[in-house]
């Protein structure tokens, strides 16, 4: 099995590097593309850049040049549900876009149920057997991310917990769902806390993005681990 990670950012992405073996890298798009192993897992990762059209692009490439058999998403997230602190670690049951009507994915292509990507199950098992194995996790949740173009600090949040109560907000993972759900392969996004109603804004997003990129780097490398034993 050889696995996408995918990250937004530089910081997001930085935790992984030291990690894969044989490392060589492939340059496409402007993006750079980091091949090697994990462990004894085929791994390619790289950032994408943040927003929605930077994602699927890295996603596309990751599933047509280099054969990826899943998608993991990993970096950090904004929370939207008061229940969460900075630090704790969600994972996506599904994941939807909050910035777009709500018929589009429905009445047209992908003419999908609902407005919502549903994680794999297969991933999503082996996620919960690895989450009781990482300390560094602290809390880790399972449920409703959203995806949007816009940082979500205080303007907004109301209405998005009024439509979707998710537990996070990025600007990635439903994007890269996406991707992942007309090609019909595996995706999981795995997000930390930077940021929450009580602590929010751009300056916390800052201040505690290093440390919730390594958090989501650890519970990143805990499912390789149990997808290998799986195997």
């Amino acid at each position: 099995m050889k696995i996408g990670i995918l990250c937004a950012s530089d910081t997001e992405l930085a935790p992984f590097l030291p990690l894969i073996q044989h490392c060589r890298i492939i340059e496409k798009a402007m993006l750079r593309f980091y091949e090697g192993q994990i462990d004894e897992t085929a791994v390619v990762a790289l950032y994408s850049g943040v927003c929605k059209v930077n994602a699927a692009i890295a996603s596309q490439l990751l599933i047509d040049h280099f054969g990826v058999d899943c998608i993991i998403n990993a970096g950090t997230a904004g929370g939207m549900d008061p229940s969460l602190a900075i630090f704790d670690t969600v994972i996506s049951t599904e994941v939807c876009y909050h910035d777009v009507a709500q018929d589009i994915l429905t009445e047209f292509h992908p003419w999908m149920k609902s407005v919502f990507f549903e994680a794999d199950a297969g991933l999503l098992k082996a996620a919960r057997a690895a989450a009781a194995n990482v300390k560094s996790a602290g809390n880790v949740i399972f449920g409703r991310m959203v995806t949007g173009e816009a940082f979500i600090t205080d303007e907004g949040r109301d209405e998005i917990n009024r439509t979707f109560a998710p537990l996070t907000v990025d600007m990635e993972s439903a994007a890269a769902a996406h991707v992942c759900y007309v090609n019909r392969i595996p995706f999981l996004s795995i997000r930390c806390i930077t940021d929450t109603a009580a602590h929010s804004g751009t300056n916390n997003f800052e201040e505690n993005c290093d440390k919730a990129s390594v958090i989501a780097k650890d519970m990143t490398v805990a499912l390789l681990h149990e997808l290998s034993r799986m195997a």
